[in-house]
C-alpha cells in the first residue's frame, strides 16, 4: 500500500490529526502501552507450591517424626518444605516481569504533527493516523509506515537479530514481505540509526510488533523440567507404595504376631520414617544451587535452580545467530581488485591482522587494494574506540568494518582524514544506494570523489576499472562472477570508486554518475566467535544439536554455520518456507535442518514446539525482544547479558554474563555433574534406608528379635543425613561426564542398573545386619549389645558404600578415590565421633539402649565394611566390561 492510500485508510493527512481526532481515537483505540496481564493472588501463588505428592509425603513423614516425639526431624522436614515452597513463590513471577520489560521498551516521548504544529506528546497518547518525526537516535514509538525518508537506517536487531541497520524507504513492498524485507515499515521498540524519516502510526499498543510478542510470551505456558517431572512420578509412586507396605506390615504385625496394636503402630511409624528419604529434597537443592554457584563462577547466571540440571539433559541448542554464535561486530574478509584477490585475517573491529595475497602475507597490500581501501577510509563517517578491553564502532558497522581495514594495511586514519579535507559529501540513501564524499587531493589542485555501495550501482556509475599496470573499460561479465561468488559465502558486498576533479568542482550526482573509476570490492562478515568454534564442536562430541534460527539471510546464516561445523552440510530453510508446512511435518523438518533463516518470533516459537514434540530438550539462546517468547518456551531459555536485552534475561532461566557461546558448554558439564550427583545421592540414600527397613520387616515376617529398635533407626538417620548424605552433592564431574550422549527424555529417574543396584546393596546391608547380629549373640551378648553392633555395622557399610559410589562409572579403588574430597573426608571424621559416642558413652546408652562393643568385634564390623566394597568394586567392574552398565544406566 503507498503512503497516501494509508493516510486515506487511517482518515488522516500529512499535516497530522487536529487534537479532537486525537482525542476520539485515544477512547476508542486506547492508550499506546502494554496492559499488565491478569496475575494470581500472591496467597493462590504460594499454597500451589505445595501441590505436589513428595511434598505431601514429606508432610506426613514429619508429622510421623512428630508422633514419635523426634521434634528435630520433624523441624528439618518442614523447613525443606518452607524452602522449597519461598524459591518457587519468588521464581514464579518470571512471565510478569518478562512483560513488564517489554512494556518499558516503549518510548517515553515522541515528537508529532498535531493541528499542523510539531509538538512533543507522551508516547502512550499516540493514535493511528498520528503523524510522527524521526531522527538519528530515536526509539520508534509505535509501528509506523514510513511517508519520507532521508538516507533512514533503523537498527531492528532486537525483532530480526540483524547485526545491520535495515535501510528503509517509503516505497511499498509486497503484502507477503517478512518482517526484515519491510522497508516501508518501522516498528515499535526499534531504534533509528542514521538519517530522517516520517511516519504515519498504524499500530499502537497491543497491535504492535513488539505487542504481538507480548501476547505469544503470555500464550506460553512455563514447563516443567526433567528432574521436577521424574521427583513428582517419583514421589506418587514412592507414597503409594510407602502407605501399601505400612499398613500391610501393621495388619501382619496384630493380625498373625498378635503385637499390641499401639506397639505395631510404634514399629510401622518409625518403619515408615527409616523408608522416607527426608533428605533427599534437600540434598537435591543443595546440589542444584552449588551448581549455581559453579556455574557463576563461570559466568553464568542460574535463575531458576532446575534449570542446571535441565541444561545437562539438553538435546538440542536452538542458538540465535547475531551476537550469540558471532560477535555481532562486522569484519572484512575480502578485497577484489582487478588483478588480484586478497584475504584479510582478524575478527571483530580489533585493527589487528594481515593482508593475504595467495595465502601469503603481505607487507602492503598491492596498489589498486591500497586505493580501494583509502577510498573506504574517506567516504566514511565511523571512528573506532577502544573500550572495555576491547573494539567498538561509533557508526555503522559496515564502516567501522573498513576502518578496522585501513588500520591493518598501515593506513593512518587521523591522518588521512587530516590531510584528505572532506568538502562535500552525498549521504547513503535506500533509493540511490551508494553514499559519495569530494576530497581535496593533498598538494595538488585537483580533488578526488570517492563512492561506495551496492556493488551493482557502483559498477553502472564506472566505465573504467583499475588494474595494476593500466586502467582497462570494466569488465562486466568478471564483476558479475566476482560479486556472485563473494555473496555465496555468506558475505555482504561493497563496490569501491572514485574520480578526479578539478578543485572548485561541485559534488552532484550528475558528476558520479558517470566517469567513474570502479575500484573493487570489499566482501563483509559478522564472523563467528573463536570460542564458539570449540564450544559447537564439544556440544556435537556430546551428542546435542545445535540448530541456528536467525532472522538473517539464508545464504549469510549457512556460510557462518559451516564456519562453525554445526553440520557437514547444513540444511537451510527461510521463514517463507515455513509457513506453508503443517506441524507433522514441521516435525521432520525441525529434525533435519540445521539453519533456519528470515524467522519471526512465530516461526520460532512453532520450531521449538515441534523439536519437544519429538520429546527433546530444548535450549533455546537469544538476546532480542523477538527471541523472548522462544526463550520461554523452550526448555532452558538463555539469553546474553552484555547485548541481550532486559525482555529476554526476563524471559530465560539462563543469562550468560559474557554473551559467550562457549559458556554454554560449562553449563552442559555442569548440568551433568549435578544430574551425576543427584542419582548418587539416590543410589546411596535408598539402599541404605531400604537396608534398616528390610531387616526389620524380615525380622517381623519371621518371628525373629528385631535387630534395631525405632529410636536407634531414627539415629542412624539423623546422623547419616546431616552428614554423608550431604557430602555427595559436592562431588566434581566424573572424566567422561561429557563423552557420553543426552539422557533420554524418558529416561527414568531410577534406572535399570540403578534398581539393581539399590537391591543389590540393600540385600548386602541386610545380610551383614543379621550376620553381626547373629554373631553377637553367638558371642554370648545380651540383645542390646546386639543391636549396637548392628547399628554400627550398618553405619560402616554405609560409610565404604560411599566411596563406592563416588565414582558410577569408573574404578573406586584407587588413590583419588581413596583420598576424597576435604568435605568427604570431614563428613566421615564426623561420623565416626557420632558412632564412637552412640557405643561408649553412658547418656547416650540412657537415649538409646546402645552397649560398648569389644575391640575385636569392631575390628569385624570395620572388615564386614571393607568386603561390601570389594563386592561392590567386583560387580560394578563386571557391569562395566560386560557392557551392561552402558545399556542399563539410562
Amino acid at each position: 500500500m503507498t503512503a497516501e492510500a494509508t493516510l486515506r485508510s487511517l482518515k488522516s493527512t500529512q499535516q497530522g490529526l487536529t487534537s479532537t481526532e486525537v482525542a476520539q481515537r485515544l477512547q476508542k483505540n486506547g492508550r499506546n502501552e502494554l496492559p499488565p496481564p491478569p496475575r494470581r493472588h500472591p496467597a493462590t501463588r504460594f499454597l500451589s507450591q505445595f501441590h505436589n505428592a513428595l511434598i505431601y509425603f514429606l508432610l506426613a513423614a514429619s508429622m510421623a517424626a512428630w508422633a514419635l516425639g523426634h521434634v528435630i526431624d520433624a523441624a528439618v522436614i518442614v523447613t525443606v518444605v518452607l524452602v522449597n515452597a519461598v524459591v518457587g513463590f519468588v521464581q514464579e513471577g518470571k512471565a510478569e516481569q518478562a512483560l513488564d520489560a517489554i512494556r518499558d521498551m516503549i518510548a517515553p516521548r515522541a515528537a508529532v504533527l498535531r493541528d499542523g504544529r510539531r509538538a512533543s506528546v507522551a508516547a502512550a497518547d499516540l493514535v493511528p493516523g498520528d503523524i510522527v518525526l524521526l531522527e538519528s537516535g530515536d526509539q520508534v514509538p509505535a509501528d509506523l509506515r514510513l511517508i519520507r525518508t532521508r538516507a533512514l537506517l533503523v537498527d531492528e536487531a532486537i525483532l530480526t537479530g540483524e547485526s545491520v541497520a535495515a535501510q528503509k524507504r517509503d516505497e511499498p513492498v509486497e503484502v507477503d514481505a517478512q518482517l526484515g524485507d519491510r522497508t516501508s515499515m518501522a516498528y515499535s521498540g526499534t531504534m533509528v540509526a542514521a538519517g530522517q524519516a516520517t511516519g504515519v502510526v498504524v499500530a499502537t499498543g497491543l497491535h504492535t510488533e513488539i505487542g504481538r510478542i507480548s501476547r505469544l510470551i503470555g500464550e506460553v505456558e512455563a514447563l516443567t523440567t526433567p528432574l521436577l517431572r521424574q521427583i513428582n512420578q517419583f514421589g506418587r509412586r514412592f507414597t503409594v507404595v510407602a502407605i501399601v507396605t505400612a499398613a500391610a506390615l501393621y495388619a501382619f504385625a496384630v493380625l498373625v504376631r498378635a503385637y499390641a496394636w499401639d506397639e505395631a503402630l510404634l514399629v510401622v511409624v518409625a518403619l515408615a520414617v527409616g523408608v522416607v528419604p527426608e533428605g533427599l529434597p534437600a540434598v537435591i537443592t543443595i546440589t542444584l544451587a552449588i551448581g549455581v554457584q559453579r556455574m557463576a563462577m563461570r559466568k553464568a547466571i542460574i535463575r531458576r535452580l532446575p534449570a542446571v540440571e535441565t541444561l545437562g539433559s539438553t538435546s538440542v541448542i536452538c542458538s540465535d545467530k547475531t551476537g550469540t554464535l558471532t560477535r555481532n561486530e562486522m569484519t572484512v574478509r575480502r578485497i577484489v581488485t582487478g588483478d588480484h584477490e586478497l584475504m584479510v585475517d582478524g575478527v571483530g573491529y580489533e585493527p589487528v591482522g594481515a593482508i593475504l595475497l595467495n595465502g601469503e602475507k603481505q607487507a602492503e597490500a598491492p596498489a589498486a587494494a591500497r586505493d580501494l581501501m583509502r577510498c573506504g577510509l574517506l567516504c566514511n563517517d565511523a571512528t573506532l574506540a577502544q573500550r572495555d578491553g576491547g573494539w567498538q564502532a561509533e557508526g555503522d558497522p559496515m564502516e567501522g568494518a573498513l576502518v578496522s581495514l585501513a588500520i591493518k594495511a598501515s593506513l593512518d586514519p587521523e591522518h588521512y582524514r587530516g590531510s584528505w579535507k572532506r568538502v562535500d559529501e552525498i549521504p547513503f540513501d535506500a533509493q540511490h544506494r551508494f553514499m559519495a564524499s569530494l576530497h581535496n587531493r593533498p598538494g595538488t589542485e585537483n580533488s578526488l570523489i570517492f563512492v561506495k555501495g551496492a556493488p551493482e550501482r557502483i559498477l553502472s556509475m564506472c566505465d573504467r576499472q583499475a588494474r595494476q599496470e593500466d586502467d582497462a573499460p570494466v569488465d562486466e561479465a568478471y564483476w558479475s562472477d566476482r560479486i556472485a561468488e563473494t555473496a555465496s559465502h555468506g558475505e555482504r558486498v561493497l563496490g569501491f570508486a572514485c574520480k578526479e576533479v578539478a578543485n572548485g568542482t561541485p559534488l552532484s550526482f550528475e558528476e558520479v554518475e558517470s566517469g567513474m573509476l570502479f575500484l573493487g570490492i570489499a566482501g563483509f562478515i559478522d564472523p563467528p566467535r573463536e570460542e564458539a568454534l570449540t564450544a559447537v564442536a564439544e556440544c556435537r562430541s556430546a551428542g546435542i544439536g545445535v540448530k541456528m534460527i536467525t532472522g538473517d539471510h539464508a545464504i549469510t546464516a549457512v556460510a557462518i554455520a559451516q564456519q562453525l561445523g554445526l553440520a557437514e552440510t547444513p540444511q537451510v530453510v527461510t521463514g517463507v518456507e515455513l509457513e506453508g508446512i503443517s506441524e507433522p511435518d514441521l516435525l521432520e523438518l525441525a529434525r533435519r535442518t540445521t539453519v533456519f533463516a528470515r524467522t519471526n518470533p512465530e516461526h520460532k516459537l512453532r520450531i521449538v514446539r515441534a523439536l519437544q514434540s519429538d520429546g527433546a530438550i530444548v535450549a533455546m539462546t537469544g538476546d532480542g525482544v523477538n527471541d523472548a517468547p522462544a526463550l520461554k518456551q523452550a526448555d532452558v531459555g538463555i539469553s546474553m547479558g552484555r547485548k541481550g536485552t532486559e525482555a529476554a534475561k526476563q524471559a530465560s532461566e539462563m543469562v550468560l554474563v559474557d554473551d559467550n557461546f562457549a559458556t554454554i558448554v560449562a553449563a552442559v558439564h555442569e548440568g551433568r555433574t549435578v544430574f551425576d550427583n543427584i542419582r548418587k545421592v539416590i543410589a546411596w540414600t535408598i539402599p541404605t534406608n531400604g537396608g534398616e527397613v528390610i531387616t526389620i520387616i524380615v525380622a517381623l515376617l519371621a518371628g525373629l528379635t528385631i535387630p534395631m529398635t525405632p529410636a536407634q533407626i531414627l539415629w542412624i538417620n539423623m546422623v547419616l543425613t546431616v552428614t554423608l548424605g550431604l557430602v555427595l552433592a559436592f562431588e566434581p564431574a566424573e572424566p567422561d561426564v561429557m563423552r557420553r550422549p543426552p539422557r533420554p527424555t524418558g529416561a527414568a529417574l531410577l534406572s535399570p542398573f540403578l534398581v539393581w543396584r539399590i537391591a543389590f546393596v540393600s540385600l548386602l546391608f541386610v545380610l551383614g545386619s543379621f550376620g553381626i547380629f547373629a554373631w553377637a549373640l553367638w558371642r554370648g551378648f545380651d540383645v542390646d549389645t546386639a543391636r549396637t553392633m548392628v547399628v554400627n555395622t550398618l553405619v560402616v557399610m554405609e560409610i565404604f558404600y560411599l566411596f563406592n559410589v563416588r565414582y558410577m562409572h569408573m574404578r573406586s579403588i584407587s588413590w583419588r578415590g581413596a583420598l576424597g574430597t576435604p568435605i568427604v573426608l570431614a563428613a566421615i571424621v564426623a561420623v565416626v565421633v557420632a558412632q564412637l559416642a552412640f557405643t561408649y558413652a553412658p547418656f547416650m546408652h540412657a537415649l538409646f539402649a546402645s552397649r560398648p562393643v569389644p575391640l575385636l568385634d569392631g575390628l569385624l564390623i570395620v572388615a564386614i565394611g571393607v568386603a561390601v566394597m570389594l563386592i561392590l568394586e567386583v560387580e560394578k567392574t563386571i557391569m562395566r566390561r560386560t557392557g551392561a552398565m552402558r545399556r542399563f544406566d539410562v
